[in-house]
């Protein structure tokens, strides 16, 4: 079994850096025709907001890296402490990658940035590989988030964290998974997900293999490949009145219908519990531009985060 390293991070300055006019610049051109490159444009904003992220605030943080939470290689965590406090609310962030790839260290900075900043705001938070297709087929990569909730009650003496404060926070793919584990009781099971709520950011939450969708083939991957199943393996169609509380956000560019899909959450989610939950619609981001720029002076969806942790529902 690999042994976790741990570390306390003093890199980075203590004011988080704006985004640069030239990278506002490229966020701009691309947005409209992001759906024309999708590989590329996320590319050069994984490069871009990467070397951003090298000057932006990570001291006063402790980082355990490499920590198995199961069997599998790809069941493996990091886990970022803030400096001082118990009884602290916990994020646990699963990254993206179309179902079939993905790493939660897409880059040195990128997606370690989502937990830099939760630490730095008292909140634990823990970034998570899971297994992927066509290794494994739904809903196997939703018992990977289930799991890792798992680990972090089993370790929430150890981390300082408050077991009945755990949030769950799933980007593109993988808020599919989170929003599966979240909503889906053949997943989570008779007990509920244990978790104080969910925070949906950019989610195929809706499995499809349309024509536009140019991850369908990867979906399909996932999901399989007769559609007369779609529905009833979607997280939208699994919400219920007993459904944690959720946040929903997306970017005003997206992949193909993942706008239309995080609206179809929302709205499904306001019908079964009565009320309607946060939404979040981030003007000038695209897909991944709206994780990668937490951690940077930029606050819109982070301190949406934060209202929600405080008080999600």
């Amino acid at each position: 079994m690999t042994q976790p390293a741990r570390s306390a991070d003093a890199g980075g300055g203590g004011v988080p850096p704006e985004i640069p006019d030239a990278l506002r610049l490229l966020m701009a051109r691309i947005g409209p025709v992001w759906a024309d490159d999708i590989r590329g444009h996320i590319a050069a904003m994984v490069e871009g907001f990467s070397a951003v992220h090298q000057s932006a605030p990570k001291q006063g943080v402790t980082v355990e890296r490499n920590v198995n939470y199961g069997p599998h290689p790809r069941h493996e965590l990091d886990v970022y402490l803030p400096s001082a406090g118990d009884l602290r609310p916990a994020l646990v962030f699963i990254h993206g990658g179309a179902f079939t790839e993905g790493h939660r260290n897409r880059s040195p900075e990128i997606y370690a940035n989502v937990l830099y900043y939760m630490a730095r705001h008292g909140v634990v938070g823990i970034n998570a590989n899971y297994r992927l297709a066509p290794d494994v087929q739904h809903p196997e990569s939703a018992y990977d988030v289930g799991s890792v909730v798992a680990w972090v009650r089993s370790n929430a003496a150890r981390l300082g964290v408050d077991a009945s404060r755990i949030f769950v926070l799933g980007h593109s793919a993988g808020a599919a998974h989170v929003a599966s584990f979240a909503y889906d009781g053949r997943v989570h099971g008779p007990d509920g997900p244990g978790i104080a709520g969910a925070i949906i950011v950019s989610g195929r939450v809706r499995a499809d293999n349309l024509l536009v969708n140019p991850n369908a083939r990867k979906v399909e991957a996932y999901y399989g490949a007769d559609v007369s199943r779609f529905d009833e393996l979607s997280p939208v169609g699994m919400v219920t009145a007993e459904s944690p509380p959720t946040l929903v956000a997306w970017a005003e560019y997206e992949n193909p219908l993942l706008d239309v899909y995080s609206l179809e959450l929302a709205y499904r989610l306001a019908a079964a519990r009565g009320r309607a939950g946060p939404v979040l619609r981030l003007a000038g981001h695209n897909h991944t531009s709206i994780i990668a720029h937490i951690n940077l002076a930029e606050d819109r969806l982070v301190s949406a985060i934060r209202a929600f942790i405080e008080r999600p529902d």
